[in-house]
């Protein structure tokens, strides 16, 4: 058992951390909304991951479908057809947005905003891409720098460029200090179109906003938001890229984040649900007016493992376990219980600020003063500033749970599978983690 935390350390490196130091979690096996670590412990996993697992561990009827494809057909070059690749184009064209009809399929969301973003710079003949500063979209060097997340600060000297950022309707902090979230959306939009005037819009290619905030704080849209930025793209001739990757398939309490505001964008992204994570793949879905130009010019985007069987088979099955155990509406009806008990924490607990969550896609905003919201731990803080979020961290893990503690959140955000009782087992284990906070700053 040693021997495997050892070679893990010795021989391979560990996503946004420093190397030395490290205790990670020695996993066995998992099951449901479980993991399990070689010592036996188990832990609820709160946060599906990385937002990804939305139906749950070890679902052999993808184990099945990824068998049975790989007896038939393991690879094929992207140029030819085979039977998986046509039927999940098919089924995503059925289940996305509007007049969104072909795919475009790469291995992760980040490679999907990769194309997106040539594909919007190619078709457009246009340059620039807005996004938000409060954003992620990747870790690769495009998808990095459309982002607005500060780990993008390592690479900024080598950023790709045109790239220009706007402020989020983040109406808990409101940077126009509005009164209300409709004010902040109206204010954001003002600033939207301003800055696409300064940039000038004939050199806007996309803007490229996530169908619902994420890691950066679960930030919810005005309900009219999304709507104004839509028409404000169609004002422009500025083409409207939808990143589904963490709100896609379910997440919301919808299939994806934007049908909350029944809109539908030019390019949606997706990823993570997609598989639920059993395989890598991620997906560009087009409009039809788009899939049209390239009717008769040559699409200048290619991957190796662009619509690989196995990934495809897994997809396929992924999403009608969504559809068959009727995923998306548990979502929305496990959120609404979340949100009611969180709502009752919130008498208990001083630090708590703020609570959003759409579905099973939430976070707790810890303060440690009501009035003047002063955060428990500053946004990017530095790791000599880290020691209340990395004690409450430690103590999630100590009560048997997995999910993300990140600067002064808590996310919420469990498989779609989850029931009552586990959701009640998380957020008490939540609760005693609040304590800690409560504690220092009350």
């Amino acid at each position: 058992m040693n021997n495997i935390i050892k070679n893990n350390l010795d021989y391979t490196l560990f996503s946004w951390a420093k190397q030395g130091g490290l205790n990670p979690i020695n996993a066995s096996h998992a099951k449901g909304c479980y993991i399990y670590d070689r010592d036996g412990k188990k832990y609820l996993d709160f946060s599906s991951q990385l937002m990804n697992v939305n139906i749950g561990h070890g679902n052999q009827r993808i184990t099945k479908a990824v068998a049975a494809q790989m007896e038939r057909l393991s690879y094929v070059y992207p140029g030819m057809a085979t039977d998986v690749r046509g039927e999940l184009g098919k089924k995503l064209a059925e289940i996305t947005p509007g007049n969104l009809t072909k795919s475009f399929f790469t291995l992760a969301g980040a490679d999907a905003i990769e194309n997106a973003i040539k594909l919007a710079r190619i078709y457009t003949g246009r340059h620039k891409i807005i996004s938000q500063y409060r954003s992620y979209h990747g870790a690769t060097y495009g998808a990095i720098s459309v982002g607005g997340d500060p780990r993008k600060f390592a690479v900024d000297s080598q950023a790709m460029p045109n790239v220009v950022h706007v402020e989020n309707p983040y109406a808990y902090r409101c940077p126009w200090h509005s009164a209300s979230i409709k004010e902040c959306g109206e204010r954001a939009i003002e600033n939207l179109e301003r800055v696409v005037n300064f940039e000038n819009p004939d050199s806007v290619a996309a803007i490229l906003f996530e169908g619902e905030s994420g890691s950066s704080g679960c930030i919810k849209y005005p309900p009219m938001y999304l709507k104004k930025v839509r028409n404000l793209c169609d004002k422009y001739g500025i083409l409207f890229i939808d990143d589904e990757t963490m709100s896609g398939f379910g997440r919301t309490g919808k299939m994806f984040g934007i049908d909350h505001h029944g809109v539908t964008p030019d390019i949606l992204v997706s990823a993570k649900g997609l598989t639920s994570g059993y395989l890598p793949l991620g997906v560009m879905v087009v409009s039809d007016t788009i899939a049209k130009y390239f009717d008769d010019k040559p699409l200048a985007l290619g991957l190796t493992y662009s619509a690989h069987p196995v990934s495809c088979a897994a997809a396929i099955e992924n999403i009608k376990v969504i559809q068959e155990e009727n995923l998306v509406n548990n979502a929305a009806k496990m959120g609404t219980y979340i949100e009611k008990e969180v709502e009752k924490m919130k008498a208990k607990h001083p630090s708590i600020g703020d609570f959003r969550n759409t579905g099973l896609l939430g976070c707790i905003e810890l303060v440690k003063n009501r009035e003047t919201k002063e955060p428990i731990t500053e946004w990017n803080a530095k790791a000599n500033a880290m020691d209340l979020t990395n004690k409450m961290a430690a103590k999630i893990r100590e009560l048997g749970m997995f999910t993300f503690v990140r600067w002064n959140w808590i996310f919420i955000a469990p498989p779609l599978i989850v029931n009552k009782a586990e959701i009640d087992e998380g957020l008490d284990i939540i609760s005693k983690t609040i304590a800690i906070a409560d504690k220092e700053c009350f």
